[in-house]
Parts: C-alpha cells; sequence; structure tokens
C-alpha cells in the first residue's frame, strides 16, 4: 500500500513529463557531442578498426573508394558519431531510466544499475558479435561472387551504411533478455506465457532478422539464429526473476 500510494504521490502532470523529457535528452546530447569530438581526434584509427574485417578479406591490391569530394569527410563524421553513442551508452541508460523511474514503485528502482551494466554490456555485445563473426564471413561470402571480370569497388559510403545498420541491429537484438526481465517485473510477461507464444516468436524472429538485414539469407539467418538462442535466454532469466520475487513473497 505504501508502494502504491508513493508511485501515485510521485506522478507528473503532462508538461512536467515534457519539461523531463527535455532534460534527459540535452544531457544525452551534451554527452554525445562530448563523446564525438574526443572520437573524431581518431577518426582515422576508428576507421581503419571499422574497416579490418573487410580489409583482412579484399583481394590483393583492392581497396575502397569514394566517388564525391565530400564523401570521405561525412564517413569520418558519421563514424566518429557512432563511436561516440557507443562511449556514451551507459550515460545515455542511465538517462532513459531516470525518466522512466518516476513511475515505478520504490522496488523496482533499485533495478538502475542492473538495467545500466547490463543494457551496455549486451548492446555492445551485439556490435561486437557482428563485428567478430558476422563482418568476416559475411564479407568473404559476398566477395566470393568477384570473378577475373568483376572486380569489387567499394565506396566509404556503402560499406559504413552496411556496417552500421548490422552493428546497430544486433546491439538493439542483444537486448532481448534485459528487455523481457523487465517486462516480466511489471508483470507484462511471464516464463509461461512465453514459452507457450515460442512458435509465434519464431515467425517474428526471421520477420525481424528480415528487417534489420540487407535482403540476402545469410546475413538474415546468422541475426536469426542468435535472436532464438536470446529468446530462450529470455524465458530462463523471466523465470528466475519469478522465482526469486516467489521466494521473496514466502
Amino acid at each position: 500500500m505504501n508502494e502504491s500510494n508513493e508511485s501515485i504521490n510521485e506522478k507528473m502532470p503532462f508538461t512536467e513529463h515534457l519539461e523531463e523529457l527535455r532534460k534527459r535528452l540535452i544531457r544525452s546530447l551534451y554527452a554525445v557531442g562530448i563523446g564525438f569530438v574526443l572520437c573524431y581526434l581518431f577518426k582515422e584509427r576508428l576507421y581503419g578498426v571499422l574497416t579490418m574485417p573487410l580489409n583482412d578479406v579484399l583481394p590483393e591490391g583492392s581497396s575502397m573508394i569514394f566517388t564525391s569530394l565530400p564523401e570521405a569527410f561525412f564517413t569520418y563524421l558519421k563514424v566518429a558519431f557512432f563511436a561516440a553513442i557507443l562511449l556514451t551508452m551507459p550515460f545515455i541508460l542511465y538517462q532513459i531510466w531516470k525518466f522512466i523511474s518516476p513511475g515505478l514503485y520504490s522496488t523496482e528502482k533499485k533495478y538502475v544499475t542492473p538495467f545500466v551494466f547490463f543494457s551496455s554490456l549486451f548492446f555492445i555485445g551485439g556490435s561486437l558479435f557482428a563485428y567478430f563473426i558476422v563482418f568476416p564471413f559475411g564479407f568473404k561470402f559476398f566477395l566470393a561472387f568477384g570473378t577475373d571480370d568483376i572486380k569489387p569497388m567499394l565506396t566509404m559510403k556503402e560499406y559504413l551504411s552496411f556496417s552500421f545498420k548490422l552493428l546497430f541491429a544486433f546491439g538493439v537484438i542483444f537486448e532481448l533478455p534485459v528487455f523481457m526481465f523487465f517486462l516480466g517485473k511489471i508483470g507484462v510477461v511471464n516464463s509461461r506465457m512465453l514459452i507457450k507464444k515460442r512458435k509465434y516468436a519464431i515467425l517474428l524472429v526471421f520477420i525481424t532478422a528480415a528487417l534489420f538485414t540487407p535482403p540476402d539469407i545469410v546475413t538474415q539467418i546468422m541475426m536469426a539464429v542468435p535472436l532464438m538462442i536470446l529468446y530462450e535466454a529470455s524465458i530462463w532469466v523471466v523465470k528466475a526473476g519469478e522465482k526469486k520475487t516467489d521466494a521473496q513473497q514466502e
């Protein structure tokens, strides 16, 4: 009863919610801006790291090109911006939590540290999975279609768009166990529901993989398989949360 009253007392009018959202967005943008300046100082090195999986499988003597004067400049800007987002991800997630926390009970607010830690860990882990596993295999697969008469000439812009899309997509889907854990904590889902809906989840997995990846079966499968594993892990995580709740109630 006290928790319910506490939650009601902390409710804010709509205008205050907008002001709170504005404050959190501005803080996040400041953090990303500072991170961007720092990352831009190392733009060439960051770009070299980003393109390493492709350079390792490119035919000897091949290299990337740019087809317009400002392309290389804007590519470096985008690389620095994406690196800044990764760098400031824990702070951004903390701001998200602070925005939604007024609507939570006091027992739920204690999850701020695990939320920030595991959300950052899983997002970065998903991006690293794409970088170390998906990139080498996918690039080698696509470049295998080159022949003596057909040579790959990849532009910086095309590679950046392709790689960023995959890095971000894998980072997001790896958040699934964290997302499901908190949905379970607030009663939206439970382990029995997730088990019962597994066949629909598999269909949704392949739809999600088709939407988040380029239109080829290889990268779609390489996203769908870990996503199904993450779904199974989510069931285990939600079930563990339920057991802990039951133990506390007893």
